[in-house]
């Protein structure tokens, strides 16, 4: 193996005019073994796991393949030494997890939100498919966008990987950092959210300012996105918190108070809502068009380069199938471009043949297209400006628009055609954002001087495994969150059919399970209970984007969340179906997000960060704005380059307290699921109501990952 010169991968740049990898083309170290795809595929299933959860609560993830290049170095060199190339597969196996996580759980659980049910084999099948159409797409615009463009596309986050691969080859801090971030945020989140020995989301209703309220849910994970975010992004954030929860809330209750009579959509009296109603039924609307509108302006903004990008992914398509028969160097051998081929007509056969996604041979076709093309789009955007910073959710609102639109114009606006435009943009989604992630692989492997083609194996082994997980995470979640709660709809009632699926209810009682597709005598949308006569008895709130936070469990015992998953992306979507297909929306209430956002634009802010911070709960917004406070006042002590800073211990301390947070929130939400729940509500609520001890605890974790991240330049320098 060659050895490490003390001379930085940017400096080498400089040296030279043609780039010289870490490992020289002309040597084959261990890269391909089993030992690394079982590594990376476990490692990918965790951070799968854990993004799920993320992108369920907040909208957003994180990248994982520093953390998981970490593990993997430190794992490694505990049962034996392994090659850099050997820990490079490592984490592009791994990588696939995190990417094909946040397409499914931005996308799919829209089903959810519109009555209908989320079947396993459904996300199952979205997962392989646009994972696979992802890596498939990336091989003839590897050598274009990668090796071409070295030295103009920086692939921050591929680029910071490389850097830890070889940092790792002499040891230093970085494992432990993100080890004990993963401890530490775990057993947090059990004292927490499990023991509850504090507040899970303290907050405070003013009584002078009616609907003005203030509240933060004081987890691990929030306060690591923050850093890693950073300031100015959390900051615009919170801003949009502060104008939803402060300003929006009040009033509505200010002008709505008088009102004898609900105001569409809502079927409640504002003067009896609480901030959480009435947020529920105006607010989202609101967010909702901020977030469309946020999203299509930052596509908008980079339309030259995503014509640029598709030329030259024409281009490297044309070369590679001329067929010129030239000696091919190790670290340039890619997979045949008959891969490519003959891939996408498998792809495009499997997708409409799949009973399950509702798809016919036009959506199929469309997919195909949608993913060269955006696929394309998410490398370039990558390479500027990080994985982080990918309008993933802009690019998915394209596809859905486009989708719904064609759809309107040749009648398909039934009910069923929903599942097939959601499915549509869910694959074009995961496709983006797995093609986004394997260009930041094969960045790293381009910079330490791996094997293409193993590499774009190694990220389909990741696909495979990870998604057979994805479904069981989301199924968990789902029904560890869900409510039964009572209802009473005398004018409705549901046709009896013997074949009908039956389950069984809180009191015992076996009941039809009857799927509300459209508002219908009253009735709101959603999956209800109903006996033999056809009256309804229950709601089925889901766990996933669900309204109530009180009602009963599975077993009928009294059931209670703090908070239920909000899926923000997927709400936007399925606002963007229903309202098209539809054509029955408040879109009053969406075109002032519109020009809510069109105000930030004008003013010189980025309009998507602060759509996000309109569309979530404050309680979000406020712990990520604190974990962007605490890198501001980072940096300000040190300067560091861009892809130092994304391997900074400050960030992979943030890894690990994200990952940590998630995990143990996920095992809870197993605990749950199991009805462990119902027992701890009962007997162990919050150890005191005080919000100020609540947020001493959040304060020393922040104080905690200050004093790491500040540690910075002069400790790891000594290791490397």
């Amino acid at each position: 193996m060659a050895q490490s010169d003390g001379v930085s991968l940017a400096q080498r740049h400089e040296a030279s005019a043609e780039f010289t990898p870490y490992i020289s083309p002309h040597q084959s170290p261990r890269e391909f073994t089993l030992r690394a795809l079982v590594l990376g595929s476990i490692l990918g299933i965790l951070f799968a796991a854990s993004s799920v959860y993320l992108a369920l609560k907040v909208g957003l993830t994180v990248s994982a393949s520093i953390p998981i290049a970490v593990m993997s170095i430190s794992i490694f060199r505990a049962f034996g030494r392994a090659t850099i190339l050997e820990n490079n597969i490592v984490q592009t196996t791994g990588s696939a997890g995190e990417s094909i996580a946040a397409g499914v759980a931005f996308t799919l659980p829209a089903l959810l939100l519109l009555g209908q049910e989320l079947e396993m084999v459904r996300v199952l099948l979205v997962s392989l498919f646009g994972g696979l159409l992802g890596v498939l797409m990336m091989i003839p615009l590897r050598q274009g966008l990668i090796v071409k463009e070295h030295g103009k596309l920086a692939y921050p986050e591929g680029t910071a990987c490389a850097q830890v691969l070889i940092v790792g080859e002499q040891g230093g801090m970085n494992a432990r950092t993100v080890f004990a971030g993963f401890g530490i945020g775990a057993v947090y989140k059990v004292l927490n959210s499990g023991i509850r020995l504090w507040q899970e989301v303290p907050e405070r209703i003013f009584q002078f300012f009616k609907g003005g309220s203030i509240s933060a849910e004081i987890s691990p994970e929030m306060l690591g996105v923050g850093y890693i975010i950073g300031p100015r992004v959390a900051g615009n954030m919170m801003a949009g918190g502060v104008l939803a929860f402060l300003i929006l809330v009040p009033l509505i209750h200010l002008f709505g108070d008088a009102l004898t009579s609900p105001m569409f959509p809502a079927n409640k009296l504002i003067n009896e809502m609480s901030p959480h109603e009435v947020r529920n039924n105006y607010i989202l609307y609101i967010g909702s068009g901020a977030v469309a509108t946020g999203g299509i302006i930052s596509l908008l903004r980079a339309l030259p380069t995503i014509a640029a990008a598709f030329r030259r992914g024409l281009q490297s398509l044309s070369v590679a199938r001329s067929g010129k028969t030239v000696e091919v160097l190790r670290t340039e051998q890619d997979l045949p471009i008959t891969w490519v081929v003959g891939g996408s007509i498998a792809l495009v056969v499997g997708i409409a043949v799949a009973p399950v996604l509702d798809i016919n041979p036009v959506s199929a076709v469309l997919i195909i297209l949608f993913g060269f093309f955006f696929v394309t789009v998410s490398s370039r955007i990558t390479g500027e400006i990080g994985s982080s910073s990918n309008p993933i959710s802009g690019m998915t609102v394209a596809t859905l628009l486009i989708t719904c639109l064609l759809f309107v114009a040749v009648g398909w606006t039934g009910i069923s055609y929903r599942a097939m435009a959601l499915s549509t943009a869910a694959i074009v989604c995961v496709a983006a954002s797995n093609g986004g992630t394997i260009s930041q692989d094969l960045k790293t492997g381009f910079l330490v001087g791996a094997t293409p083609r193993y590499q774009q194996l190694a990220i389909m082994v990741g696909v495979l495994t990870s998604a057979l997980v994805i479904g069981g995470t989301l199924k968990y979640l789902n029904e560890a969150y869900t409510l039964y709660v009572p209802q009473d709809y005398p004018a409705f009632s549901a046709p009896v059919l013997p074949d009908a699926p039956k389950q069984k209810g809180p009191d015992g009682a076996s009941y039809q399970v009857v799927s509300v597709p459209e508002v219908t005598q009253g009735v709101p949308m959603g999956r209800y209970l109903a006996d033999d006569s056809g009256h309804i008895r229950y709601l089925i709130d889901p766990g996933i984007g669900g309204a109530y936070l009180k009602g009963l469990s599975a077993t009928g015992q009294p059931k209670e969340v703090k908070q239920k998953l909000d899926a923000p992306k997927a709400r936007l979507f399925s606002l963007i179906v229903d309202g098209i297909l539809s054509q029955r929306l408040p879109w009053g209430l969406v075109l002032v997000g519109v020009m809510l956002a069109l105000m930030m634009e004008l003013c010189g802010v980025s309009s998507l960060p602060f759509a996000v911070g309109v569309y979530l709960p404050i309680s979000t917004s406020t712990p990520i704005f604190v974990g962007g406070l605490v890198r501001w006042y980072v940096d300000r002590k040190q300067v560091q380059s861009a892809a130092d800073a994304e391997s900074s211990p400050g960030v992979l301390f943030s890894s690990g307290l994200i990952a940590g947070g998630a995990i143990g929130g996920l095992f809870l939400a197993v605990l749950m699921g199991l009805e462990w729940d119902a027992w701890n509500v009962e007997k162990l609520s919050p150890a005191t109501d005080s919000a100020l001890f609540s947020a001493l605890p959040f304060v020393a974790l922040a104080a905690i990952l200050y004093r790491i991240g500040s540690r910075a330049s002069s400790e790891s320098d000594r290791s490397v």
